[in-house]
């Protein structure tokens, strides 16, 4: 019997705090810290202008210093070693059981056990020793499922968007077919359905094609997602055939959702390769989008499309060219915790 008590809150939900977890030089930020370094502190400062924000770090002196001049009383720190800095990823997933603000902990094994993950997979469980979460908020251990925030998507009514080439990889849950797979999505979720995307892919993605990266829920009924438009681009036809399949998913009702596309991204290319630039990895706050801007005329465009989907919300522009050069952007760095978490 599935449940029907979990409510699994949308980004639109308000939060608490978003947390991020800070680059070191035993990251593969290291031979560009001083070029990551600012992009994470813009983000820092826009997250604490509205609400909390957790920051787990090797050297909380190291970070203070680097932060500069900010709001003290919304900034909680937390000295946790880790591999890396994809907070979306590691972090913890915020859902209500009857209620009860919980949070559950899935295994991250690097993204199909592509990179070392061993420290990363902890942070969350370092985070409730730490004291960092409510009391009441209890913890909740998803062993052995494997799941990464950024491959979910929540409309906070009973449907979930996400890829299937991501949740169907033998790397994560092998022990899964697909039927099971959605079956225990749904039950853990208090989900009624989900929307599998089977087309869609970014050049230089590590994630199998997360969800975040394609296509976002904005509202109950608005889906923002990726369109490319020359038929020149490697990309061309799958996210046409993404496209088409946005256009045929419905809500509950019936209805069609309202699609807003944003431009593909100029590439971007770094040693040689494509990198994975997306104007879908943007981050909803309290009363602000931040949206990862990468230093082209398109950046304004994609401004212009994502403020028709928040209207009463400040979209505001992070340059994440240094974000990108290690496959991800902005979305990938944080995960926010709704009121009453944290």
């Amino acid at each position: 019997m599935l449940k029907d008590s979990v409510l699994f809150p949308p980004e639109w939900y308000p939060q608490s705090a978003v947390q991020l977890t800070w680059p070191h030089e035993d990251t593969d930020w290291a031979p560009i810290l001083d070029e990551v370094i600012p992009c994470f502190v813009a983000i820092a400062h826009e997250i604490l202008k509205r609400e909390k924000l957790v920051v787990v770090c090797r050297d909380e002196q190291v970070l203070r210093s680097q932060l500069g001049d900010i709001d003290d009383s919304r900034l909680i720190v937390r000295e946790i070693e880790s591999n890396d800095t994809w907070a979306r990823d590691h972090g913890g997933i915020s859902v209500f059981d009857d209620g009860v603000p919980s949070v559950y902990d899935f295994v991250f094994n690097g993204w199909g056990m592509k990179f070392p993950a061993d420290k990363d997979n902890q942070i969350t469980r370092q985070l409730f020793l730490s004291e960092t979460f409510r009391e009441e908020v209890p913890y909740v251990n998803m062993q052995p499922f494997v799941l990464e925030g950024g491959s979910i998507e929540s409309d906070g009514q009973g449907t979930l968007l996400t890829t299937e080439e991501c949740l169907f990889s033998l790397n994560r849950n092998e022990y899964l077919n697909p039927e099971q797979l959605e079956y225990h999505l749904k039950d853990l979720f208090g989900v009624e359905r989900i929307l599998w995307l089977s087309h869609g892919y970014l050049a230089g993605d590590d994630t199998d094609s997360h969800v975040d990266t394609l296509a976002r829920f904005c509202s109950e009924d608005t889906i923002a997602y990726v369109r490319c438009e020359d038929e020149a681009d490697e990309h061309y036809e799958e996210l046409k055939q993404m496209e088409e399949e946005l256009k045929g998913f419905t809500r509950t009702d019936g209805t069609p959702y309202r699609l807003i596309a944003l431009p593909m991204a100029d590439k971007v290319e770094w040693e040689g390769e494509r990198l994975p630039a997306t104007y879908a990895n943007f981050l909803i706050i309290n009363d602000a989008v931040l949206l990862p801007f990468y230093d082209s005329p398109l950046d304004e465009v994609a401004k212009k499309a994502l403020q028709e989907a928040f209207p009463e919300r400040e979209v505001i522009g992070i340059n994440c060219l240094p974000l990108i050069k290690q496959h991800g952007s902005l979305h990938c760095v944080t995960m926010q915790y709704p009121q009453g978490f944290i």
